[in-house]
């Protein structure tokens, strides 16, 4: 059985990746999304164990020293991480996962697990950036400008990424994301058992 192919989609608060992964998932239902961890409080429509796993901070930190967490970050004074076992399965199972993560944690996973697809969106500007930030509502200015500056850190990891979509039209960006997914299906280095078959 083939690998498991994992998808990480990182980008600025703002960009519009949770809607990208959402419309993937949709178009690709074997396609499954990988629930973080966190010690923050759920947001209001955010549901436990479909958003995030929603764990105390004691608990969060029980497991980092029990080393179940692939990677994480603290954003904003909340704990955020992977779990490495769920990774493990999905890609021993020859299944297909999509983690939505940021830079930092994005690193750690390519530097344990080998042949994922990185992508990176970005909105048309920076002023788009900031406009997107502060039609979310929920967010004080103090944060909004907080989240504007790690968009600034964030973006100094692109050159490390596979790819890069800029989310000016969402169905524009839709088809790119969907569209890196069939091309990398495709390589030829993920289909070597297939390709051994007409072998002689």
């Amino acid at each position: 059985m083939a690998k498991g192919i994992f998808i990480i989609v990182s980008a600025p608060s703002g960009a519009g990746k949770s809607s990208l992964c959402q419309r993937l998932m949709q178009a690709y239902p074997e396609i499954k999304f990988s629930v973080s961890y966190t010690s923050r409080p759920p947001r209001p429509n955010e549901v436990n164990g479909k958003d995030y796993h929603f764990i105390s901070r004691k608990e969060f930190k029980d497991r980092i020293d029990q080393g179940e967490f692939v990677e994480w970050v603290e954003n904003y004074g909340h704990l955020y991480g992977s779990s490495r076992n769920v990774m493990k399965e999905f890609i021993q199972d020859g299944r297909n996962l999509l983690l939505d993560i940021e830079p930092r944690g994005a690193k750690k996973i390519k530097q344990e697990f080998k042949g994922g697809i990185y992508v990176f969106v970005l909105p048309p500007s920076r002023s788009e950036l900031l406009k997107r930030l502060e039609k979310r509502g929920h967010e004080t200015d103090e944060v909004i400008q907080q989240r504007f500056r790690q968009a600034e850190n964030e973006l100094k990891e692109i050159s490390w990424y596979d790819y890069v979509i800029f989310n000016e039209d969402l169905e524009t960006a839709v088809n790119q994301l969907i569209s890196i997914y069939i091309a990398e299906k495709c390589k030829r280095s993920r289909l070597q058992n297939e390709i051994k078959k007409f072998r002689r």
